[in-house]
This record gives C-alpha cells, structure tokens and sequence, in this order.
C-alpha cells in the first residue's frame, strides 16, 4: 500500500501541470488571434495579387473612374471610393463623438435609478438592430425627411448615410466610455468634490482627462464600426462613383462596392482580382487607424 501511494501525484503536482495547463491554452488563444488576422490578410491578398502586375497604382488610387465591366477599356480607378469612404466616416464621427460621449458621461454620472437602467437598454437595443433594418430606415424614412428637410432633389446620399452610421456608432462609443468613466476611482470625485468643484467642473477637469484612453479607445471603435459598414451605406448613399461637393451628393464607399459586385463576377477575373485588392485597401485603413490610437495611447500614458 505504502508503495502504490507514493506513486500517485501530490496535489502539488496535480495544482502545477493544470495551472501549466492554463497557461498554454491563454497563450495558444493568445498568438492564435494574430495568426488569424495574418491568415485573413494572407487570403485576401493572395486573391488580389496576380492582379498586381497589370496595376497602374496612380490611376487605381487616384482615379475617379471606376468602369470595371466595360469591354472596351475598364477603370479601375478607388479614388472616388476611397473619398466617399473617408467622408462619410467624418461626417458621421463629426455626430457621433458628441453625442456618444455626452451619452456616456450622462449615463455614468448625472442618471440613476430607473431612468439609467432604462437608457441602457435603448443603448444596448439600437446596438441590436441589423445593418440592413438602418438601411431600409434611411431609404424608406430618412430619405424623404432630408428631401422636405434640406430641399434637395435626392434623399440617399452622404447625409442620410452619415446619420445612420452615427446612429450604429453611438450605442459602442457610450458602452465603452461609460466603462472607462466607471474605472475612474471614486476618490478622485470626492477629491475634486472636496476642493468645491461643481458637477461639471469635475467632468470635465478631473473625468475627461483620467478616462481619456478608454474614452479615445471608444471612439475609435465607433470609427472602425463605421469605415466597415457595408449594408446601410449600400443603401442610403445613393452608391454612385462621385467626389461630393456637399452634403447632399450621393457617393459610393470601399465596402458597398465589394458587396454589391463581387457575386457577379466571374471567379479569377481582373474585376474580381481588383475587388480583393480594395479589400486590402480597407484592412491597410483600418490597421493605420489602430496603430495611430496605440501611438497616441502610448504618448498620452507617457504625458
């Protein structure tokens, strides 16, 4: 008996090789996440590449025309794309910070009791809705209000698509800046309460300032949540190839145009080689945008 007791492991051991256990799996989740984001990037490259070859990079990027199906002469040219991209982006930023941010704060700070827990669930409700059901509120409800509103003879355009982006953004910009307000330690409220600061003076002076990483995190979110949504710019842009001159004029975006043309094309083609590149267009925007929010993360812990 003595000899077969010695033999089994000591809960030591057993607490050891588990915890050892653990620590793989969290580094294998870990790098798992990396290899992914490498393996999609691979992908999408690998589809667009051959194309690269035949590519005049200063037309592709700075042309407005875009005719990939004429059998004459195609153009292949994202300028104007990439403008209605990035303009319907800032103006939707340009509604939603405010709004988002004022959202969070009210909620974190100046709301209580019933009324806190009632505009959470609206929050997180909007954060449920699909894309396509604000595609449809733009075309079908947005569009004639900006028409009777603005006076302008079409209804879907950067505008309408601006407001439904900021609409779909703000529910994760007041989700993550009403966490980041909440992690503040409550002695720096009584500390700036004790020095006879007033509400908004303690928002504004003491909050901001010491959530100002969750709150830039938030806003980013609310970006890359923007410069990724296909379905609603899809349809309440208008998805025409246009530089705008105003508000009003309808203008296609990267992501509309890889989902309203890439099931027509025949697989291998130069339309469908050139769709992929524009996908790697997007995940180049959207990896600058994370390692600017990193950078200016990194200098703000610094300062």
């Amino acid at each position: 008996m003595a000899n077969s007791s010695e033999k089994r492991p000591s809960r030591g051991a057993l607490a050891l090789l588990s915890e050892r256990t653990i620590e793989s799996l969290i580094y294998v989740c870990g790098f798992s996440a990396i290899i992914f984001v490498f393996g999609i990037f691979f992908f999408v490259f690998k589809e667009g590449a051959p194309f690269l070859t035949k590519l005049n990079f200063t037309e592709f990027f700075f042309s407005k025309e875009w005719i990939p199906t004429s059998t004459v002469q195609p153009k292949y040219g994202i300028g104007a794309l990439i403008v209605g991209t990035v303009s319907v982006t800032v103006v939707a930023m340009a509604i939603a910070v405010p709004f988002g941010l004022g959202a969070a704060v009210f909620v974190s700070e100046f709301c209580t009791g019933k009324v806190k827990e009632s505009l959470k669930i609206i929050i997180e409700l909007l954060a449920a809705v699909p894309s396509v059901v604000w595609g449809f509120i733009g075309l079908s409800v947005m569009s004639p209000v900006i028409i009777a509103v603005f006076h302008v003879p079409v209804g879907v355009n950067l505008f309408n698509a601006a407001l439904l982006l900021a609409l779909m953004s703000v529910p994760i910009m007041v989700s993550i800046g009403e966490d980041a307000l909440k992690a503040v330690p409550d002695s720096y409220r009584e500390a700036a309460v004790a020095l006879g600061a007033t509400r908004w003076q303690m928002v504004y002076r003491v909050l901001i300032p010491a959530a100002r990483n969750g709150l830039l995190a938030a806003v980013l979110l609310g970006v890359g949540r923007a410069i990724g949504e296909t379905m609603a710019v899809l349809m309440a842009t208008g998805h025409a190839v246009n530089i705008p001159d105003s508000l009003f004029d309808p203008v296609r975006t990267l992501t509309a145009t890889i989902a309203a043309e890439l099931g027509e094309t025949s697989h291998g083609s130069d339309h469908y080689q050139v769709l992929f590149l524009i996908g790697v267009v997007l995940f180049s925007i959207t990896f600058v945008v994370n390692l600017t929010a990193d950078l200016v993360v990194k200098g703000i812990r610094k300062g």
